[in-house]
């Protein structure tokens, strides 16, 4: 799989690879796929406790993977799937804020997810995008 480039931000990304033997992003050629991004603050690795926190950290670290792998961010994305810990109202409205801050020119496709076990024991969302970068394919 050579044409594939794997990717780990700084700090936790670097952690986790370690870890858990995982990339936080994979390119394949104009696509950045992202691996779930939580509430971790990403130098320490702490995770919020609030729900609300934790959804605004995962948008800042999705934000973070994307342009570690070369893209601009969330224009880019296309495809989100979340999952949550609960799945209720207060997390649904902190995904949608998020949204409007981060893409406010596009919406994406979007799937949400209500599970009961996520990657670390405090987490309370995982979000995981798709995100279409041409330009950075020729430069990657």
């Amino acid at each position: 799989m050579s044409h594939l480039k794997y990717y780990a931000y700084e700090k936790v990304g670097v952690r986790n690879r370690k870890n858990y033997y995982y990339s936080q992003a994979v390119r394949v050629g104009d696509r950045i796929e992202c691996a779930g991004q939580g509430g971790w603050d990403p130098n320490s690795g702490v995770i919020e406790r609030e729900t609300n926190a934790q959804i605004d950290l995962a948008f800042a670290n999705v934000e973070r993977c994307l342009k570690d792998a070369g893209g601009k961010g969330w224009s880019q994305v296309y495809r989100v799937n979340s999952y949550h810990i609960p799945l209720n109202d207060e997390a649904l409205e902190a995904m949608v804020r998020n949204f409007k801050k981060y893409m406010p020119d596009h919406q994406p496709v979007w799937t949400t997810i209500g599970v009961t076990r996520l990657g670390e024991d405090d987490m309370r969302v995982e979000i995981e995008v798709s995100a279409h970068d041409p330009e950075g394919s020729k430069a990657a």
